[in-house]
Order: C-alpha cells, then sequence, then structure tokens
C-alpha cells in the first residue's frame, strides 16, 4: 500500500505475528490479511537492554522488568500474516478486567479500538502524553528500555539534543514537523527543588519561565514590571494517603479517625496561595460530578481521639510520614506542610516520624503499595473527568498505593465510567464518593491554586490547568533559546511508563498522541488523528490518521506505529512491555487492566 515503510528484520516478524484473539469468537481478520497462523510460544524481543545502558537514566535508576508470571487468566496467543497489526483480548471479563477488547490496523492510516463497555471518556483518555505513538521499528530496536528512557523518537515539533543529568535538557526543534513550526529553534529545560532559586533565576535573567512560584512570591512577581504572572487553574488534589496492608492503616476506624484529625483549612490558610481551596472530595468541584454526595466530614480531634480508642489506640501510635521534597501546585510548600500535619497527629496521639524521599524512588514506592506509613502525595488533571481523579486512584487499576482495593467503590466506578452523560453517571459518582469517605484510603487535604511566571517580553505565555504548557508557541522576546526551569528532574522520557509531571512536560514537546488538549485548556482537539469518532453505542472508536506525518528519524507515520505504541503497554507478555520500571501505570488506572497480566 503507498506509503507504507518496508520494515526488514525482527521488526517485521514482530508485525507479521501480531496477538489477535478474539472476544469470545475468533474475529474476521483485518483487511489485507491472510488466514491466522497460531503459535505455541510468544514471541522473543528482537533486542535487549544492556544492564548498563538501564542504569543509566538520569534522576532515578531505571529497574529491569519483573519477571513474567502465570497469567491471571489465559490469553490466547494468535497471529495473524499480513501488513496491518490487530491485538485483541481473548474475551471480556472472566478474569481480563481491561476496558478495551482489540487495537486493530484496518487499513495503513485508519486504527479502530473496540471496548468490552461504553466509554464517553475515550477521547479525553486518548489525548493524555502516555499512550503518545512511537515508531514500532525504534520501540522493536530499543527492547523498550534503554535509549529509549532517554531519547524517544516522537513526531512533536522539538527532539532531544541531549540530556547531561543533574542539568538539563536540551530539545532542538523538528524542522520536518506537520504542525505549526516551533518558535524558539531550542529549548532548554533545567530544574531546581527550591522555589526561591528558581525566581532568583527569572529575575537575574537567566531562565524566561519558571513553573509554581512559592505562595509569597506571587505579589512580589506581579509588582514587578520585567515580569509576567499567570494563575493555573486549581484542577488538582492534595491528599494524606494510608496503605491498608500495612497496620494500623488496616483498620478503619483509624483511618476514619485521621480523617477527622487533620485541620485541613488551617494547612490551606497557612501555605497556600490565592485561589486555592480546601478540598470537600477528591475531586475538584469544577468537574463534573466531583463533588457530588456527601462533603468530607469536619475536622473534630475529640471525635478523632475516640475512634483510635475503639481501634485499640487509646494511646495512639508510632508511625512515619513520608513525603518527596518537590513543589507541585497541589503541594506548594511540602516541608512546611510535613511538619504542620506532624503537630496535628501528635494532638490526636498519633507520633509521626519525618522522612523525605527521593522523587522517583517515592513515586515508585507509592505504585507498588511500598509506602508503609503515612504519606503526603497528590494528583493534577490529566484530563478533566472523574475517570481521571477516581479511577485512577480509587479503582481496577494496577497501583496499590493505598494497599487493597474497595470492592464497593470499584464497582460504583465501573458503573460511572460506562454511562454515556453526566447525568447518567452521577448516582454512581455519589455512590464512589460517599464509600471513599466511608472507607478513607486517604484524607483529601486542598486544591492548590499555583501559577507560572515569565520575563515580561515572553509573547504568547501561557499556563495549562493540566501542567503541560506547551513551549513551540511562546516567543522568547525574539531569543533563539527558550529556558524552563521546573522542580525536578525527569524520571525518564518514555512517558508511557511515568507518573511525574517533570516527565510529563518534556514530552509533551516531543511525542504526540493520537488526540491532544488545546494549548492552556482542557478541550480535545485532534492531534496525530484528524479525527477519532464513535459507533452510537460509544464502544468502537475509529481513528483517522493525518497524511504525511514524520517521526523525528524520518520515517513516516502508520496505523501499525499507533497499535505497536499502545500494544506494549496493554500486553503484560509483550517483550517489549519493560520501560523505567514496568509499570505502565497510566494505561492499566485508565483502561482497567492488561493483557496477560500476571497473576497476583
Amino acid at each position: 500500500m503507498a506509503g507504507r515503510r518496508v520494515i526488514a528484520g525482527s521488526l517485521l516478524l514482530m508485525l507479521l505475528i501480531p496477538v489477535l484473539a478474539a472476544c469470545g469468537s475468533t474475529p474476521a481478520a483485518p483487511a489485507a490479511t491472510t488466514a491466522p497462523v497460531v503459535a505455541t510460544e510468544a514471541p522473543v524481543a528482537a533486542t535487549e537492554a544492556s544492564a548498563a545502558e538501564a542504569t543509566e537514566v538520569p534522576a532515578a535508576e531505571a529497574t529491569e522488568a519483573p519477571t513474567a508470571e502465570a497469567p491471571a487468566a489465559e490469553s490466547q496467543a494468535v497471529y495473524t500474516e499480513g501488513d496491518l497489526m490487530a491485538v485483541a483480548a481473548k474475551e471480556c471479563g472472566n478474569g481480563y478486567t481491561g476496558e478495551i477488547k482489540e487495537i486493530a490496523a484496518t487499513d495503513a492510516s485508519t486504527v479502530k479500538f473496540t471496548l468490552c463497555t461504553p466509554d464517553p471518556a475515550f477521547r479525553a483518555k486518548a489525548a493524555f502524553n502516555s499512550f503518545d505513538i512511537l515508531p514500532a521499528a525504534y520501540l522493536e530496536s530499543t527492547g523498550g528500555n534503554g535509549d529509549l528512557l532517554t531519547k524517544p523518537i516522537g513526531t512533536g515539533p522539538y527532539m532531544v539534543e541531549s540530556w547531561t543529568p543533574g542539568d538539563n535538557i536540551t530539545l532542538k526543534r523538528f524542522d520536518d514537523y506537520w504542525g505549526t513550526k516551533g518558535l524558539p529553534e531550542t529549548v532548554v529545560i533545567r530544574w531546581s527543588a527550591e522555589a526561591a532559586q528558581r525566581l532568583l533565576e527569572l529575575q537575574s535573567g537567566t531562565v524566561d519561565g519558571i513553573d509554581n512560584p512559592a505562595p509569597d512570591a506571587f505579589e512580589v512577581i506581579a509588582a514587578d514590571s520585567t515580569l509576567q504572572l499567570l494563575n493555573r487553574p486549581a484542577l488538582n488534589v492534595f491528599y494524606l494517603g494510608m496503605n491498608n496492608t500495612y497496620p494500623p492503616f488496616d483498620n478503619e476506624k483509624v483511618r476514619q479517625a485521621i480523617a477527622i484529625g487533620v485541620d485541613r483549612q488551617r494547612i490551606v490558610d497557612n501555605f497556600y496561595p490565592a485561589g486555592s481551596e480546601v478540598a470537600s472530595h477528591f475531586t475538584p468541584c469544577s468537574i463534573p460530578n466531583g463533588c457530588t454526595g456527601d462533603d468530607w466530614p469536619a475536622y473534630d480531634p475529640e471525635a478523632a481521639k475516640a475512634l483510635l480508642t475503639e481501634a485499640g489506640f487509646p494511646d495512639g501510635f508510632e508511625t512515619t510520614l513520608e513525603y518527596r521534597d518537590v513543589v507541585r501546585s497541589y503541594l506548594p510548600e511540602p516541608g512546611r506542610v510535613a511538619e504542620d500535619l506532624q503537630a496535628q497527629l501528635a494532638d490526636i496521639g498519633i507520633t509521626a516520624k519525618i522522612n523525605v524521599v527521593e522523587s522517583g524512588t517515592y513515586l515508585d514506592q507509592a505504585s507498588a503499595g511500598e509506602l508503609k506509613g503515612l504519606h503526603m502525595l497528590g494528583w493534577g488533571a490529566d484530563y478533566p473527568d472523574m475517570t481521571n481523579f477516581l479511577d485512577y486512584h480509587f479503582g481496577g487499576g494496577a497501583s496499590k498505593q493505598f494497599g487493597n482495593k474497595f470492592d464497593d467503590i470499584v464497582a460504583a466506578l465501573k458503573d460511572g465510567a460506562s454511562k454515556p452523560t453526566d447525568e447518567e453517571r452521577a448516582p454512581f459518582y455519589v455512590e464512589a464518593n460517599n464509600l471513599i469517605a466511608q472507607h478513607v484510603p486517604m484524607v483529601p487535604i486542598a486544591h492548590g491554586g499555583s501559577g507560572v511566571a515569565y520575563k515580561a517580553d515572553v509573547k504568547n505565555a501561557q499556563v495549562s490547568p493540566l501542567g503541560d504548557e506547551y513551549f513551540a508557541a511562546m516567543d522568547p522576546g525574539g531569543r533563539s533559546t527558550f529556558v524552563w526551569m521546573q522542580n525536578g528532574e525527569p524520571a525518564s522520557l518514555y512517558c508511557a511508563d511515568e507518573t511525574d509531571g517533570e516527565s510529563l512536560r518534556v514530552c509533551e514537546q516531543v511525542t504526540e498522541g493520537l488526540l491532544s488538549y488545546e494549548q492552556g485548556g482542557t478541550a480535545v482537539v485532534p492531534g496525530l488523528a484528524e479525527s477519532c469518532d464513535p459507533n452510537a453505542d460509544l464502544t468502537e472508536w475509529t481513528c483517522k490518521l493525518r497524511a504525511g506525518v514524520k517521526f523525528h528519524d524520518g520515517s513516516e507515520l502508520t496505523a501499525n506505529d499507533v497499535v505497536t505504541s499502545w500494544a506494549v503497554q496493554w500486553d503484560a507478555a509483550n517483550p517489549l512491555h519493560t520501560g523505567r520500571t514496568g509499570s505502565f501505570t497510566y494505561f492499566s488506572a485508565l483502561w482497567g487492566g492488561y493483557l496477560n497480566a500476571p497473576a497476583q
């Protein structure tokens, strides 16, 4: 077919041997394929990243993918010959928890997603940059990690020129970009955990823009004619988390005591900038159904002490209070907030030792359920829908941050996510919000106001409610280089396997998905796909790719690149399902589960 790349060697074998197992019965093969051939063994990766390559990832040490375990439910591998790729679940349900039934290239520029249940949020999810598209050939050549973690090849307006660990990442403009070319020729991304240092660098002119000024710096920036301050809407939440697999947090009364033993208003009043608010629910109220159900119970330290006594802890207990020293929109002053929480917990009899953990390690431990004490974390919207906030944290996905899942919450969220309108979804989110307040996997504390600041001469400066500022559209006073300073160093640049905002913002400049979000907003707009349209019941979504889109390596985007990029996340048995940690947390959280998921 015209325009298709010629792929040689083991990648051709991989594309001619896609997983294609029926959902109940064997589906017809995609157009231009021949009869299926059944394989008895999973394909072997053509290349593997060496241990030396894997340990070169800056900021957080790369890890090998976990040793494959027996799947929880059999997922037969059926392979098709032909040049169009398709991947499918054997069946919906019966041990498979995922939402996706099949991803198939129906021609060189069309991909069809078939779902097990309707999903009105499909477009919003698919626009998130964890699901960006990379060349199938490059994914295969890296073995799923190695260079992929530091030098992703995308279709975006910039490509990675270099990464100097501990210092900066330099991006160069991609002149064959399909869309509007980037205004700066070069983008340099630096980082510092200290808000005061970020502001000093902006004031001295060594950087053009900074993320998350400290709350007490807002007035300083606003009063400085050489600077400009842009406020970011509070589409986020800061919370105090607990893991119910570690005592005493396996006791619901203990968790309920902590729920009413924290003065959330005091924290917002003392440590947050204007525009912040106390969280009445986990999800911000500006998101439809975010604040349905009852408000979080009021602060009552005496009742908290009584609950601890009922739980068998009349004299309280000792634990840890862990956090990462990284400024976020949802947590502008982590150290001071930790100290205040420590003092508040002491007032109800809980002695908490503060423990600061390196950011990348902390996120990995949280996702794996390895934080044994109280822990401080938060969430910024990836897309403005309840599924982004609630399903990721409390649904049936892979994250073990809060320990064992609460089946009643999981069921309510599954029902809510499958309904087509906000009105039809509302009763299930009322139920879910009330159950979260009952079971207390965490205590929602604040929706934090925040901002970004730029030099006054930066034109088209923007702030994104999703934290994905787009540098290609900004003109740094006519200078050829735009320098940005954020809070921390990325964990890696393979954002399929990352959850930290530092990684995701850099990926925003380099890689692209089928859909995207409007600059400075939350509306979904076309990306690499000109359209992604559903059938009547929202169980099939057909995406038409733009013509002539090139990757940074000069290869041309095809539907097989889309299927491969999604399949390596979806199928836990895929030899490229490795990444930095092998978690692919967003995929599981937003799409329900993996193919060939290891038995728990």
